[in-house]
C-alpha cells in the first residue's frame, strides 16, 4: 500500500514528524517497508510562462523563447522541446539553479549559455529532467493558473513523502489511504477528518434491474444509473498527482474516479457503460465453457468456481476482480452504472491467480471489505462525478442478501495482561476500544467487544489483546527476564540425535541434501510404483505436482544435476519428509486425516568407489560398498540384507534391510530400464531407510575381557551356488555347540571352472569364558559345524 503523507494528514494530522510518525505506524503492527520523497533534490527551478516563441535562426530543431519567470524583465531561453510554444505555463531553471543528481551524483548546475550563436539565460524543464517520471517528449505542461514566479517544490508539493507499506493479510482495514488515518486517530489522539460525503440529487426515475442469484458468491450490491456524462473530461491535476503518487497511472476521469476512491476508501468499484448492457445484471457462479475478454484484453475461460456478473446475452465482468472489455466506458459512452458490492472473501481469493494476474481489486476483496458503506461510497463517487464530467443521477439500488455475522468476543482483562506481560486495567483497555471506534459493553473483569463492520480480523480473545498492547505502545512492555529456568531437554540414551546422524553419514563420504516435497508424477509411477500419489491443488510449477512417497526420485535428480556439470562422483544423502495415503491417520494439530508423514534417511553412490590415487586402481561403487556403509550406521545392531523386488531397483541386485524381524528399507543397484530412462552413464546405488530405526540404538552392556584364549579354526566347504552368506552364518551359529562359537568369518569364495558348487572358507573362532578348550571340545564343535551345513545347506568338506 503507497500513499503520499500530505493525503493521510489531511485525514489526521498529529503532531509528529514524518519520521516519528513512519515509527509510530510501524511500531503498531502497519510495517513502513519504504520511505522516500516524491522529488529527488533540486532549486532554483520556477513557475514559468512562454510568451514567444521563434524559430531559431541557425538550427531546425531549436527555437528562441521569451520566457516570463517574475523578474522585472522578460528571459531568453533556447529550448529544443517540440511544444514550446507561447502561452503555457513551464518550469524554468533560473542561472544558478542546480538539477537532480545525475549519474556521477553530482547535481547540474544551470549558467549562461550560448546556443548556435544565440544567448540563453535559463533552461525550460521536462519531467524527466526534473526526475519527476520518465516523459521526455517535451517541457513539462503547468497548470493553467500557476503562480508566476512560484518556486515549483512549492506549486507541485514536491517535498512530499511517499509511504509504502507492508501488510499482513488480516490488516484489510489499512488497505486506505482513510483506514491509515484511522488507525493514526487512535494512536496518536489526533482528530479524524471523515470525508463529508452528500446524496446526490435525484433527477431520473431510471433503474437496471439487478438479480442475485448467489448469495454465497455476494451480501450486498448496490448501483445507480448515472446519464449524460461527458467521457472525454480531464481529470483534475489534484487527483491525477495522488494517484501517481499511489503507484496508480491516470487513464480516463471516470476510471480515475473509480481508482481514487478506492485508494482513499478502500472500496473497489466498477463502472459499466449502461448502453451495451443487454437488458439487467445477473450476479453469478460462471458456467463451464463461458467466456470473458477482461480490461486487460485477456480472454479467459469461467467456471463453477468463479464469480461473474452477467447479462442477458453474455458475461461482463468477473466478480470483484476485473470487468470485461465489452461493457468498458470509452470517448463515446453517454450513460453508466455505477456498482459498488460485497463479494465473499473466500469467493474471490485465488480465483486471479488461476488466471496469472492480480489486481488491487482483488486483493483487497479476498482479505474483505467493508460491507456496510457500500452506498455511501456510491455516493462518494457521484459527488466526484457530477464535479468532473456532469451528468444527471438515478435512485439508488441497494440488494442485500446476507451479510456477514459478527460474533461479540469478550477480553478479559486478567488474561490480557498475563498475556502482554504488564499490568493493565480494565478503564486502559476500555479507552483503547474507545480510540479505536469498537462498540463494547463492560462486566466485572471483562469487556464484551462487537467487531465492526470494517474489522474482519476480530474473532477471538487474542485480537483484542493484540488492540490493546499496540495502541497502548510496545515500547512501553517492560524489559524483564524470564522467570522459568531453561533447562535442556535430556535425549533418551537409546536414541540418537538426527545430526549425529548426518555427522555419520558426511563421515562416511556423502553430501547432505534438501530438495522439495513436491516431485513429478513420472517419479512417483517409475521409482515407487505409486499411480496414485497425493496431488498439490496449486503448484509452484506444472512439473512439481505431487506429493513424494520416496526420497529416491529427489536424489536421481540431484545426480543428474551435478552430472551435467561433470561431476565424476557423487555421494549424497537427504533427510525428509514422504507423503503416504493411510486412512488409519486422523486430524490432528500435526497430521492431515488420511495422509501418513514419516520421516526418512536416504542415499545415493555413484562413480569412482574412492578418490583417484596412485597406489589402486579405479573401480566403480558396488552394491558391496553402500552395504558395508548401512552397516557401519546401524552398528553395533546387525541388520539381515534379503533379496526383494523393488519398482526402483535392478531385481537380482537389491535387497531389503531388516531389524529384528522387522522390514526397515531398502538398498539396491538402480533398474537398467531407469538408468536408462533418466540418461545415466552408469547405474548409482540407493538406499532408504525409516529415521526411527536408524537413530534407535542399544544401550552398552558391560562385557568381562575373557579369561581364556579364544582358539581358530578354518573350514572349507563345498555348498551350492544359490547358497547365501547369510544363510550359511545362520547355520553355523546354529549348530550344537555354537554356544562356543564367538565369531564366524567367510575369507575366501573359489569356484571351480565346471559344476555348479563353489567352495566357502569360513574362520571360526571359538571361546569358553569358563574352560579352557581341549582338543576333544575343539573337534566337537568344528565337527556340529560340518553337521549343521550338511543338515541345513547340502555342504561337504572340501576334500
Amino acid at each position: 500500500m503507497q500513499f503520499p503523507e500530505s493525503w493521510l494528514r489531511s485525514f489526521c494530522n498529529p503532531a509528529l514528524n514524518t519520521e516519528e510518525l513512519a515509527e509510530l505506524l510501524t511500531m503498531s503492527g502497519l510495517e513502513v517497508e519504504e520511505l522516500r520523497p516524491v522529488a529527488p533534490p533540486f532549486s532554483g527551478i520556477v513557475v514559468a510562462e512562454i510568451l514567444t516563441a521563434e524559430q531559431h535562426p541557425n538550427a531546425d530543431k531549436l527555437r528562441v523563447c521569451t520566457v516570463n519567470a517574475g523578474g522585472p524583465e522578460p528571459l531568453q531561453i533556447v529550448c529544443g522541446a517540440p511544444n514550446a510554444r507561447a502561452g503555457i505555463k513551464v518550469p524554468l531553471a533560473t542561472i544558478g539553479a542546480e538539477l537532480p543528481p545525475g549519474e556521477d551524483g553530482q547535481p547540474f548546475k544551470i549558467g549562461k549559455g550560448k546556443l548556435r550563436g544565440v544567448e540563453s539565460f535559463g533552461m525550460l524543464c521536462s519531467a524527466r529532467e526534473l526526475k519527476l517520471s520518465e516523459d521526455h517528449a517535451g517541457l513539462l505542461e503547468l497548470a493553467a493558473d500557476a503562480t508566476i514566479g512560484q518556486n515549483i517544490r512549492e506549486h507541485l508539493k514536491l517535498d512530499d513523502k511517499l509511504f509504502t507499506l507492508k501488510l499482513t493479510p488480516n490488516l484489510a482495514h489499512a488497505l486506505s489511504v482513510y483506514g491509515i488515518a484511522r488507525e493514526v486517530s487512535a494512536l496518536t489522539g489526533a482528530p479524524l477528518v471523515t470525508p463529508e460525503i452528500k446524496p446526490a440529487a435525484v433527477t431520473l426515475a431510471d433503474k437496471l434491474p439487478v438479480r442475485i442469484e448467489a448469495p454465497d458468491l455476494c451480501g450486498r450490491f448496490s448501483g445507480r444509473i448515472i446519464r449524460g456524462v461527458d467521457t472525454k473530461a480531464k481529470t483534475p491535476a489534484w487527483m491525477v498527482d495522488r494517484l501517481a503518487r499511489c503507484g496508480q497511472r491516470s487513464v480516463t476521469a471516470l476510471v480515475d474516479i473509480s481508482n481514487y476512491v478506492m485508494f482513499e476508501l478502500g472500496r473497489p468499484t466498477h463502472i459499466f457503460d449502461l448502453d451495451k448492457i443487454d437488458g439487467e445484471l445477473v450476479v453469478r457462479w460462471g458456467r463451464k465453457g463461458e467466456q470473458l475478454k477482461l480490461l486487460n484484453g485477456n480472454t479467459i475461460e469461467v467456471d463453477e468456481t468463479v464469480g461473474v456478473i452477467a447479462d442477458r446475452s453474455a458475461v461482463e465482468s468477473l466478480a470483484g476482480i476485473m470487468g470485461g472489455d465489452h461493457t468498458a466506458v470509452s470517448d463515446d459512452t453517454k450513460s453508466i452504472y455505477v456498482e459498488a458490492a460485497f463479494w465473499w472473501p473466500k469467493a474471490v481469493a485465488g480465483r486471479s491467480r488461476r488466471y496469472n494476474f492480480s489486481t488491487d481489486a482483488g486483493h483487497r476483496f479476498e482479505r474483505g471489505v467493508d460491507p456496510a458503506q457500500t452506498v455511501e461510497h456510491i455516493e462518494r463517487i457521484t459527488q466526484l462525478i457530477l464535479e468532473i464530467c456532469g451528468g444527471e443521477v438515478a435512485a439508488m439500488d441497494d440488494q442485500i442478501t446476507q451479510l456477514p455475522e459478527r460474533k461479540p468476543v469478550t477480553l478479559r482483562v486478567a488474561r490480557a495482561a498475563k498475556i502482554i506481560g504488564m499490568p493493565v486495567t480494565q478503564a486502559e483497555c476500555a479507552g483503547v476500544f474507545k480510540r479505536l471506534g469498537l462498540e463494547f459493553t463492560e462486566g466485572e473483569g471483562t469487556l464484551t467487544v462487537a467487531p465492526p463492520s470494517w474489522r474482519f480480523d476480530i474473532q477471538i480473545e487474542e485480537d483484542l489483546i493484540e488492540e490493546v498492547i499496540r495502541v497502548i505502545g510496545y515500547p512501553k512492555l517492560p524489559a524483564t527476564p524470564p522467570l522459568a529456568p531453561v533447562v535442556a531437554k535430556v535425549r533418551s540414551e537409546t536414541r540418537r540425535a538426527t545430526h549425529a546422524l548426518r555427522h555419520a553419514l558426511a563421515d562416511r563420504d556423502y553430501f547432505e541434501t534438501i530438495n522439495f516435497s513436491f516431485v513429478e508424477a513420472r517419479w512417483e509411477k517409475e521409482l515407487a510404483g505409486n499411480d496414485t500419489p497425493i496431488q498439490l491443488l496449486n503448484p509452484i510449477a506444472a512439473p512439481l505436482a505431487v506429493m513424494r512417497s520416496t526420497l529416491i526420485g529427489s536424489l536421481v535428480n540431484v545426480l543428474k544435476y551435478n552430472l551435467t556439470r561433470k561431476a565424476p562422483r557423487v555421494r549424497v544423502f537427504e533427510i525428509g519428509r514422504v507423503f503416504l495415503r493411510d486412512a488409519t491417520v486422523v486430524e490432528s494439530d500435526s497430521s492431515i486425516a488420511g495422509v501418513a508423514q514419516p520421516m526418512r534417511v536416504s542415499g545415493l553412490a555413484y562413480g569412482p568407489a574412492d578418490q583417484s590415487q596412485w597406489s589402486q586402481r579405479d573401480r566403480t561403487i558396488d552394491f558391496f560398498d553402500v552395504k558395508g556403509d548401512l552397516e557401519a550406521l546401524f552398528a553395533p545392531l546387525k541388520p539381515e540384507f534379503v533379496p526383494v523386488q523393488h519398482p526402483a531397483l535392478h531385481p537380482g541386485r537389491s535387497a531389503s534391510v531388516v531389524l529384528d524381524g522387522k522390514a526397515v528399507g531398502v538398498i539396491g543397484e538402480l533398474h537398467p530400464k531407469w538408468r536408462q530412462g533418466y540418461e545415466l552413464p552408469s547405474a548409482p546405488v540407493v538406499f532408504e531407510l525409516e529415521l526411527d530405526a536408524v537413530l534407535a540404538r542399544s544401550l552398552p552392556k558391560l562385557e568381562a575381557i575373557p579369561r581364556q584364549q579364544a582358539v581358530l579354526r578354518d573350514i572349507a566347504v563345498m555348498v551350492g551356488d544359490q547358497v547365501t552368506h547369510e544363510a550359511l552364518m545362520s547355520a553355523i551359529h546354529g549348530s550344537a555347540h555354537g554356544g562356543l562359537i564367538r565369531s564366524a568369518r567367510l575369507f575366501d569364495v573359489f569356484k571351480p571352472a565346471q559344476g555348479e558348487e563353489r567352495s566357502m572358507a569360513v574362520r571360526l573362532e571359538l571361546l569358553d569364558d569358563e574352560a579352557t578348550l581341549t582338543d576333544e571340545r575343539i573337534e566337537q564343535a568344528v565337527t556340529a559345524v560340518v553337521q549343521a551345513l550338511s543338515e541345513r545347506l547340502g555342504a561337504r568338506l572340501r576334500g
